[in-house]
């Protein structure tokens, strides 16, 4: 073959090719912010939140030991909770009184955003991880809102969310899920379950480990995770189960994050929440993973 005509064809092969990948990313990233701004249209039920201090005190609880807190903070006013290198950025919004779109929030809206993930607006929202929440029982979700309104005032900062345009594309492309695409929103919520030392039980609180380790607990890569967090765990008894023969071992070490030789067992895992948990919930945990 003639060298000139070689290198001819290998030129417009990589033209060709840099034409097609550049064709493939700008659509993957249009339709990923098309994706952010579609309407996810979630029919509800109105919840009656309470009033009485016990339900409020249980809600405290859920928020403290669910991961709820771990974003929005201890006072419910938001923080910074990604400020990547890359660009990802995303501070949780204040979700006390003091910001005016909550002040707005009607029974549903808590609903769809908590456990369907998806604003008031209708659209979806990409970071909350309602996977994690879309099972709890109208009662424990009650308790929960009703402790968040309760709440002070804080100074009502609003959400931020930047996506990198590799991250947009992989959104577009699917590769990164939203919760609002992960959940069936034909599901009524789960019926309470009262809390004790059991694997049924056990399961129920076992939902919001999903948003990490999968909807089956298998465990793997974190879809939307920054590059450099670990794989997630696999929860079931053929996988890191078997360090934890005994239930206390594994209580000690959603207490401390570390195993029971001493090592840490993840810089990404929640502990400051799980450390919230009391026995029962932990063990009831156990006996699920144990068993599974």
């Amino acid at each position: 073959m003639n060298v000139k005509r070689f290198f001819r064809i290998a030129s417009s092969a990589a033209i060709s090719f840099t034409v097609f990948v550049v064709v493939a990313v700008g659509s993957t990233y249009w339709w990923g912010g098309r994706k952010l701004e579609r309407k996810v249209d979630v029919a509800v039920q109105p919840v009656t939140f309470p009033a009485d201090a016990t339900a409020i005190a249980h809600g405290k609880y859920l928020y403290e030991s669910r991961g709820c807190m771990d974003c929005h903070g201890a006072a419910g006013t938001g923080k910074q909770v990604f400020d990547e290198a890359n660009g990802f950025r995303v501070r949780a919004p204040d979700i006390t009184r003091g910001n005016l779109a909550i002040d707005k929030y009607q029974p549903q809206d808590w609903d769809r955003t908590i456990r369907h993930g998806v604003a008031p607006s209708g659209r979806p929202l990409l970071v909350m991880p309602s996977e994690d929440y879309n099972r709890l029982s109208n009662d424990d979700f009650a308790a929960l809102v009703a402790y968040v309104r309760s709440l002070p005032p804080g100074e009502g900062k609003a959400a931020d969310l930047h996506l990198p345009w590799f991250l947009q594309g992989l959104y577009g492309a699917g590769v990164i899920k939203d919760a609002a695409e992960k959940i069936d929103h034909t599901l009524p919520p789960s019926p309470a379950i009262a809390a004790a030392v059991n694997a049924q039980y056990g399961a129920y609180v076992a939902n919001s480990c999903k948003g990490c380790h999968g909807a089956t607990l298998r465990g793997g890569d974190i879809p939307g995770a920054p590059p450099d967090w670990p794989p997630a765990a696999d929860l079931r008894p053929s996988g890191v189960m078997k360090k934890y023969p005994q239930a206390d071992q594994f209580v000690a070490m959603m207490r401390s994050g570390k195993r029971p030789d001493g090592t840490e067992v993840s810089r990404v895992m929640p502990f400051g929440a799980f450390a919230k948990m009391n026995d029962t919930d932990l063990n009831a945990l156990y006996s699920f993973l144990a068993a599974k």
